[in-house]
């Protein structure tokens, strides 16, 4: 049984993050106390909940009574003030606009006990905005998890220009107990590391798709059966490093001229994200998975992730 550092945990906004979130606390053996001012969507997440341990043990990923015992941890509030009783760490994981996570935020910093942390899951808004004018703001921080948040275990870190550097290492390190990989983010910056990475792909993607270069089919198959392969266990650096026996040094010296050539190819204007490219895309998504609906792929993808990062786990990088 992992061991977190902080027993009582708060998860504000029940949505796609919030429930992944809620996996992560109480598989950690956080006490798990969820709030959301919508019911259907507070209903849809317990629901959520529910077939999502049933799948997982039917996948033998937990057992039985590990399912039980996070069930446990978990109860559901109708008043967000009993939600932040005696919270340690609280997730907020709220709709992407600044307006409404002002306001939760406001709440947050009123209700929740002084110590606690605040954290957002905000994925594109600047932290420092939402939180300007709070008496608290020296306990808010971003804590930008990877959709699920209990499959893709990295979360960005972002503290705000006032944070309180040792709530970012209390944070820092509470996310590490729970089994995530939290990165430190240093600054704002549009689509913080994740998102900036993930766009420079989608455009170049789209572009040879629309280009004519490739089919969709295709475009992925470079991407899960090519790069994603060796991006599964070493990141963009790790992966150059390895490209050469001299390491990166020498991969960056013998491949720069080829390297410059490739980048002022690319076409600097972004894809056009109209109807019709939509369309064009949806079209070559729909035949490529076929049948297959959206909720089977998730379930496969999740269990293959898991098989990865138990791979990655018993066979550590040296």
């Amino acid at each position: 049984m992992i061991q977190p550092m902080f027993r009582n945990v708060a998860v504000i906004g029940t949505g796609i993050i919030g429930r992944g979130w809620v996996r992560v606390f109480a598989g950690a053996g956080c006490r798990t106390r969820l709030y959301d001012r919508d019911q259907t969507q507070l209903d849809k997440a317990k629901t959520w909940l529910e077939a999502s341990y049933k799948a997982d043990v039917s996948d033998g990923l937990i057992s039985p009574d590990e399912a039980g015992s996070c069930r446990a941890r978990i109860s559901v509030h109708s008043q967000i003030e009993d939600a932040l009783d005696e919270a340690e760490y609280v997730q907020e994981s709220g709709p992407e606009v600044l307006e409404i996570k002002r306001e939760i935020f406001t709440r947050l910093d009123t209700l929740a006990r002084p110590s606690a942390i605040l954290a957002s899951s905000a994925s594109s808004l600047d932290m420092n905005e939402i939180v300007a004018d709070l008496p608290g703001i020296s306990r808010c921080l971003l804590a930008h998890p990877f959709n699920p948040p209990h499959i893709i275990p990295v979360v960005e870190v972002m503290p705000t220009k006032r944070t309180n550097p040792e709530v970012t290492t209390r944070t820092l390190a509470f996310l590490r107990s729970t089994g995530q990989k939290p990165v430190l983010v240093n600054f704002y910056l549009t689509g913080y590391l994740i998102n900036r990475l993930q766009a420079a792909v989608v455009r170049e993607a789209i572009h040879l798709v629309t280009r004519g270069a490739a089919s969709v089919e295709d475009v992925d198959a470079v991407v899960s059966d090519g790069l994603g392969l060796r991006w599964a266990l070493l990141g963009n650096f790790g992966v150059n490093n390895t490209n050469a026996d001299g390491g990166v040094r020498e991969y960056y010296s013998r491949y720069k001229d080829t390297y410059r050539s490739i980048l002022e190819d690319l076409d600097p204007a972004p894809p056009a994200f109209d109807p019709e490219t939509i369309e064009l895309i949806g079209r070559g998504v729909d035949a490529m998975s076929g049948k297959t609906t959206v909720a089977e792929v998730c379930r496969w993808r999740d269990r293959l992730v898991r098989k990865i990062r138990d791979l990655k786990t018993g066979d550590p990088h040296p």
